[in-house]
């Protein structure tokens, strides 16, 4: 039997689903948060990139050890060999999401069988071409779906969402852009 719940987001609750493992323990995360309070020295954290401008709008960077690359379509003036940078966000963002529901789920005991994140961010391009001074560069809106498929009872997957909202990262840093997602 599949419930869908419709609240500020579309979480669904299902039974017989396939299996969602892996990810820090609820053990883990209590030593984590143990640990963190304990010695909130140990808590901070520093992330960096790099990147360079290589042909046209092609830009190649390092996260890590890891490659990554934007560009921007042709109707842009770009090449359109990788995705472009606000892509690139919204992607984070939905990941963060995806990521943190998991630790979370875990750290509360609750069963996943699937989690995912689709995103449209929306943005007036005059902003970006200086086309008009009083239009943001960025993203005026970010709306989307978040699905979470376990289950769990319809008020513990709502906990869970306000758990994943309150503690997502990447959606913590983009507040200022009016979000929707339900």
């Amino acid at each position: 039997m599949m419930r869908l719940l419709r609240c500020r987001t579309a979480c669904r609750t299902a039974l017989g689903l396939r299996g969602f493992s892996g990810g820090p323990s609820a053990e883990a995360i209590a030593a984590i948060q143990a640990n963190f309070k304990k010695n909130p020295a140990q808590a901070q954290a520093s992330f960096s990139s790099s990147s360079e401008l290589m042909e046209g709008l092609v830009s190649n960077g390092q996260l890590r050890n890891f490659p990554i690359k934007a560009d921007e379509p042709e109707s842009f003036g770009g090449k359109d060999s990788a995705p472009n940078p606000v892509e690139i966000l919204l992607f984070s963002l939905g990941a963060c999401q995806e990521i943190t529901t998991k630790a979370f789920a875990n750290a509360m005991g609750v069963p996943l069988t699937r989690v995912s994140v689709e995103l449209t961010g929306h943005i007036d391009l005059r902003g970006f071409f200086a086309v008009d001074e009083s239009v943001r560069a960025g993203f005026n809106k970010i709306e989307g779906t978040f699905t979470v498929e376990s289950p769990a009872d319809t008020e513990t997957i709502q906990q869970l969402k306000a758990a994943v909202d309150a503690h997502c990262p990447v959606k913590d840093m983009l507040q200022a852009v009016p979000m929707d997602i339900t």
